[in-house]
């Protein structure tokens, strides 16, 4: 087949979120098939990468997107009734560069990654779409209104939140199939909007660099998490720990170090820092980090779909306690790689419990590797693309 990706940021380096994943998958799908990229770039450092991917991409073509331009878009964009994410991605070029990739192809398939770049294939009738979502954005933003924030916050969270709805249920519609990380997500979004086409596409795990590495389950002195540092649930996930659980954690355990470990930590994460907590900013090698923990933590309070954090975890074989919004996503039971806690005191005691009991912590590691192994890899999750690619 020959496939175009249209990506919202440039898929290298492979680090987290948006990037990981179309790298992952379109790596494996190379192998068979002529895969093209048109993509953004936010800043020009991104370029010096692109002979990593030409071995993957037939063509790639990058779009410059400033962030004053979006940033300008954005503030205009509040008149309008488009959700501000969207505004923050539009540009006349990239929709000018899409036509010319589409005269000069016949594609057999369209895959776009995110709600936000969705508007660049609206037009589009005569070749087969996909829509791959990383969450559903509606839930997303349902939880996030549940959570306290100051008056100017919660006032933009209602704005975006209305918004995404509306634009989602539209958007859905215009898809031949839609793809969601979680059956959570997807029976949300089918009951929320009525739609049918849509199906699972789990998020992977790299399970060559995250695979159990003789950990030392004896090790019972850090807790770990992990995450781009300047995405608003992880920096939320982060201060509620350090405010409600940790110190109920301390209290019997005295000696913990919990560790953050991301890249871009905002200040607000960084003033977190003191003796026994650790601000670690970009770190090459998670799994080096993982192999250090005793158990992850993954207190997240809105959120939707599946966790990476959580998912490279358990393929290590690390034990995490997590919330719902980490958990139910996976389709596994409580204890099979990670325990689901959803209030401070029951998060703090079952780590507390993983802290007091090695053979705890190794027996539900060592159920979490299983799990990931036969279900996440991302061999096995490109398979699953390829086939509804083929349609």
């Amino acid at each position: 087949m020959k496939i175009l990706f249209i990506a919202n940021r440039f898929p290298y380096p492979p680090f987290r979120g948006d990037k990981l994943k179309i790298f992952n998958l379109c790596k494996r799908l190379s192998v068979q098939h002529e895969l093209h990229l048109i993509c953004f770039s936010e800043q020009a450092s991104d370029l010096q990468y692109e002979a990593e991917l030409k071995p993957i991409f037939a063509s790639i073509t990058v779009i410059p997107l400033p962030k004053y331009q979006s940033y300008w878009q954005v503030l205009w964009g509040m008149l309008g009734h488009l959700p501000l994410q969207v505004n923050y991605f539009k540009s006349k070029r990239f929709a000018k560069a899409l036509k010319t990739l589409l005269n000069q192809h016949q594609f057999d398939a369209i895959h776009v990654q995110h709600l936000r770049m969705a508007q660049y294939a609206q037009g589009i009738q005569s070749t087969y779409k996909i829509l791959d979502l990383p969450d559903a954005f509606s839930l997303y933003w349902q939880r996030r209104l549940q959570v306290p924030r100051n008056l100017f916050s919660r006032l933009l969270d209602a704005i975006e939140s209305k918004r995404v709805i509306a634009y989602e249920k539209t958007i859905l519609q215009q898809f031949d199939l839609n793809l969601v990380c979680s059956k959570e997500d997807l029976n949300f979004l089918k009951a929320q909007h009525q739609v049918d086409q849509i199906a699972l596409l789990p998020n992977g795990v790299d399970t060559d660099q995250f695979k159990p590495n003789n950990h030392d389950y004896a090790h019972n002195k850090t807790l770990l998490f992990t995450g781009n540092m300047d995405y608003a649930p992880n920096v939320d996930a982060v201060q509620y720990f350090v405010k409600d659980i940790l110190p109920l954690i301390q209290s019997q355990c005295p000696d913990i170090t919990f560790v953050i470990a991301g890249q871009r930590p905002i200040e607000a994460v960084k003033q977190l820092a003191c003796k026994n907590i650790k601000v670690t900013g970009f770190i090459p090698d998670l799994s080096e980090m993982y192999n250090q923990a005793s158990v992850v933590v993954a207190p997240l309070r809105f959120g939707a779909g599946t966790q990476n954090k959580v998912l490279e975890a358990m393929s290590m074989g690390i034990p995490v306690v997590c919330s719902n919004i980490g958990f139910e996503g996976l389709g596994i039971q409580d204890g099979e790689g990670a325990f689901m806690r959803t209030e401070a005191k029951g998060f703090a005691a079952q780590v507390i419990a993983l802290l007091k009991e090695a053979d705890l912590r190794q027996a539900t590691g060592q159920k979490g590797a299983a799990v990931i192994h036969s279900q996440f890899s991302w061999d096995k999750i490109a398979l699953q693309l390829e086939t509804y690619l083929k349609h």
